[in-house]
């Protein structure tokens, strides 16, 4: 009996034993190249295959009066194609066919992704975690999830440690319902405004967009793998924003030193402070789609930037090179092309799956190239702590999305992004004890169309209107009318008449126009999520903006100018509040309305924010990313375009209505006090770069100094200015603040003549000033030799 009790306790022993031995790939205590590699040799060809395909998420659950559970299509898709991904898997809105009521709300968000993370976990054969990548650019796309301005808007900050909190707060919410990996930030560069995604930019500049870039990275990363942190992924690498004639997706014309000079560093900037994922574009650049380009894929990014993440297509984009772009005839010649160019990740399950694994098996494509990018996939999950960490915790969801903090981040967000165009006589800001206001137009109570594209739908008591706004801005005795118009598209309905009635009763009038990109039921949408637009139907819907709805003018639409006019006819004060897009063509406001102000698409706390400016509860300091055309005749109007000087048409000057980097505010600045210090070292040089603003208004406020360069002799062309420093700055009325910038040899670097990198001897400009038509301050210093890299 004595030795049965010893057999039967070492028979317990030893499967103890067995159950806490730890495969490697799952000890979180050995270097993550080596979890890789050991996790790389248990997996079948299939399996591999399959972890590289990301699929579309949001039909990967179920939800019903019984809960919310795994779907059949996951299990299917699990059991059939071994996926390692799924992308947009809480999204809302019209595409994906998600309401407030048949989509998740935060809490049901982090049951759904728990519920399928526990299914990899619990019921596949190595228990792979899925990295659930989800849209974020201006905050998670998803119910219940605060909505901050679009990106042209945070451009319009010029206040990059902002976007980092902002992007934090992001962070938080997406991954406090599962996600791991936010789409964002996009870092195109917007140089024709008839394009749709517009909004989704920065802006046109190089540098600015860079500085963003950074942030947002900074913002949502932090160190891989913490709590409350997810990984970046940059769009669209690369050019994607200047397509030709403003077609979405189309091909672009840019040569290989504006690639390197202005359409690259922006990418370089945010791969440099650690982003983890890249997402390839639609587009080819000189013949060569972005999806299945080498030198962009490995040469530039991988060698030369030293990129460690993986890249993902754009969706479908893989099957694009056998559909639109005609480079592949088949789609296992399309799957080759991308992976072996450096593409890693599919966004759809199309592209590469059966097409990939057929490849490889007829000796198409050599497994090296499928387990480079299984490894670079695998290495950012174990990094995540998905192995680790593939849950999160429900009890914290409602301390960690939609807090007041977090509502108090989009409203200040929105206040720093707004930009005063034009205040005549100091209209602006309007006293709050104003017997009568009349806030007429199609945006003053609109809540989606002041969200931008890449919103899911919220709660209404959430978005807070201009109306909103008003109301809450003036005192109790003031009577605020309200009267819409008219519509941003449809003339069915236009009532002007009323409008000019509330004006003439009112002290003063609050026009509030633009655009708007809130998709809608009633629009189909392509494959890509783009919406489909057909010239000449009936205006149903206020769209004019977002991706697909590009523009062939840049006019307000429907009656909005008719609307503006008669109200301005009535003689009594009037204020335009622009919520938009895109920069619209506001020639005849210019010369005709005494105060405009500029809010884009202010998000979910906008109304109270530009409510802040128009009462003075906030002064402005936002400057405009991008430059105002007075008419798509001019495009490109870009403030940076290389010499010579443009000169005049016959109908107007060249100079756009409104530049790069305007933007008033209600008090008044001096710039003075320009010492530039030059010294020069065997490698690099230091040119420090000190001026002084002065407040010498009667309010205290922020201004944004910018600091220029221009390269006046060269052995290549080079623009006929170019930012390089910028900051923003409180000063109190009557004091004055010091600004500081330092230039090296990476400021001034340009593409030579014998394709290298160097920064020439010569003469500099320098030009300093509140933008970059206005720049009081210059000096000039001269490098005394060549600098190589």
């Amino acid at each position: 009996m004595k030795l049965k009790y010893i057999v039967l306790g070492g028979l317990i022993c030893l499967g103890t034993g067995l159950r806490a031995q730890v495969l490697p790939y799952k000890n979180s205590q050995l270097p993550i190249e080596d979890r890789v590699q050991d996790l790389l040799g248990r997996m079948t060809l299939e399996e591999k295959v399959g972890q590289l395909s990301k699929l579309l998420g949001w039909e990967m659950y179920e939800k019903d009066d019984k809960g919310i559970r795994v779907s059949e299509k996951l299990k299917d898709a699990v059991k059939q194609q071994h996926i390692g991904l799924l992308w947009a898997t809480l999204r809302a809105d019209p595409w994906t066919q998600k309401t407030l009521n048949n989509g998740l709300s935060p809490l049901e968000a982090a049951r759904a992704t728990n519920a399928i993370q526990r299914y990899m976990v619990d019921s596949t054969r190595l228990g792979i975690p899925l990295l659930l990548s989800e849209e974020a650019p201006h905050g998670h796309m998803a119910i219940g999830a605060t909505v901050f301005p679009t990106a042209i808007g945070q451009a319009s900050t010029w206040n990059p440690n902002l976007i980092e909190q902002m992007a934090a707060v992001i962070a938080r919410e997406t991954y406090a319902v599962g996600g791991k990996n936010g789409y964002g930030p996009v870092l195109d560069l917007a140089r024709d405004p008839r394009w749709s995604r517009t909004e989704e930019s920065y802006g046109e500049d190089p540098y600015l967009v860079g500085q963003m870039g950074r942030a947002m990275v900074r913002g949502f990363q932090g160190d891989v793998g913490a709590v409350d942190k997810i990984i970046a992924t940059l769009k669209h690498f690369v050019a994607y924003g200047v397509p030709e004639g403003g077609h979405n997706g189309g091909s672009v014309s840019v040569g290989e030193r504006a690639l390197l000079q202005s359409f690259l560093p922006p990418f370089e900037a945010a791969v440099k402070a650690g982003a983890a994922s890249v997402m390839t574009a639609y587009n080819s650049i000189d013949g060569i789609p972005c999806s299945s380009n080498p030198w962009l894929l490995d040469d530039i990014l991988r060698e030369q930037w030293g990129f460690k993440g993986f890249v993902v297509s754009d969706l479908l984009s893989i099957s694009g090179l056998n559909g639109g772009h005609a480079t592949a005839a088949t789609g296992q010649e399309a799957a080759k092309q991308s992976i072996e160019a450096g593409l890693d990740v599919d966004l759809s399950g199309s592209g590469f799956g059966r097409n990939l694994l057929d490849a490889v098996k007829s000796g198409q494509v050599d497994i090296a190239f499928v387990d480079r990018a299984v490894g670079r996939l695998l290495y950012q999950k174990f990094a995540l702590g998905l192995f680790e960490r593939p849950y999160v915790d429900e009890k914290l969801v409602a301390h960690k999305v939609a807090t007041a903090e977090h509502v108090a981040m989009a409203r200040q967000v929105a206040r720093e992004a707004i930009v005063l165009l034009k205040n005549e006589s100091n209209v602006l800001p309007l006293s709050k004890t104003l017997k009568r206001v009349a806030v007429i137009g199609p945006n003053v109570d609109n809540r989606y169309n002041q969200l931008g594209d890449y919103t899911a739908p919220q709660p209404e008591e959430k978005i807070k209107t201009v109306l909103d706004g008003v109301r809450a801005a003036v005192s109790k005795d003031t009577y605020v009318d309200y009267v819409k118009g008219c519509a941003i598209r449809d003339t069915a309905a236009t009532d002007i008449a009323a409008a000019v009635r509330a004006a003439e009763a009112a002290d003063v009038a609050i026009v509030v126009l633009g655009g708007s990109s809130a998709r809608d039921f009633k629009t189909s949408y392509q494959a890509t999520g783009a919406a489909n637009v057909e010239s000449g139907t009936p205006s149903v819907s206020d769209m004019e903006s977002g991706e697909g709805f590009d523009r062939a003018t840049l006019d307000l639409l429907g009656d909005q100018l008719p609307l503006l006019q008669a109200v301005v006819a009535t003689g009594k004060p009037v204020v335009l509040v622009t919520v938009m897009g895109r920069p619209l063509n506001l020639n005849w406001a210019a010369e005709h309305v005494p105060a405009i102000v500029n809010a884009w698409y202010p998000g979910q706390e906008g109304g109270l924010a530009i409510a802040d400016v128009l009462f003075g509860d906030y002064n402005p300091a936002g400057r405009l990313p991008i430059s105002m055309a007075k008419s798509v005749g001019q495009l490109p109007v870009h403030y940076n375009h290389t010499k010579p000087k443009h000169h005049d048409y016959i109908e107007f000057d060249a100079k756009p209505l409104y530049a790069f980097g305007h933007g008033l505010s209600y008090t008044q600045f001096a710039y003075n006090n320009l010492q530039v210090d030059v010294q020069e070292g065997d490698d690099d040089f230091v040119c420090k770069v000190q001026f002084e603003v002065k407040n010498i208004g009667e309010k205290d406020g922020e201004e944004v100094a910018q600091l220029y360069i221009v390269d006046e002799v060269s052995s290549v062309v080079t623009p006929v200015k170019q930012l390089k420093g910028f900051a923003r700055e409180f000063i109190k009325k009557g004091e004055t603040k010091v600004f500081s910038f330092e230039l090296t040899k990476a400021d001034l670097k340009l593409w030579g003549t014998d394709r290298k990198w160097k920064t020439e001897k010569g003469g500099f400009k320098l030009l300093v000033g509140p933008s970059s038509d206005s720049t009081p301050l210059s000096d000039r210093f001269e490098l005394m030799q060549d600098y190589k890299f």
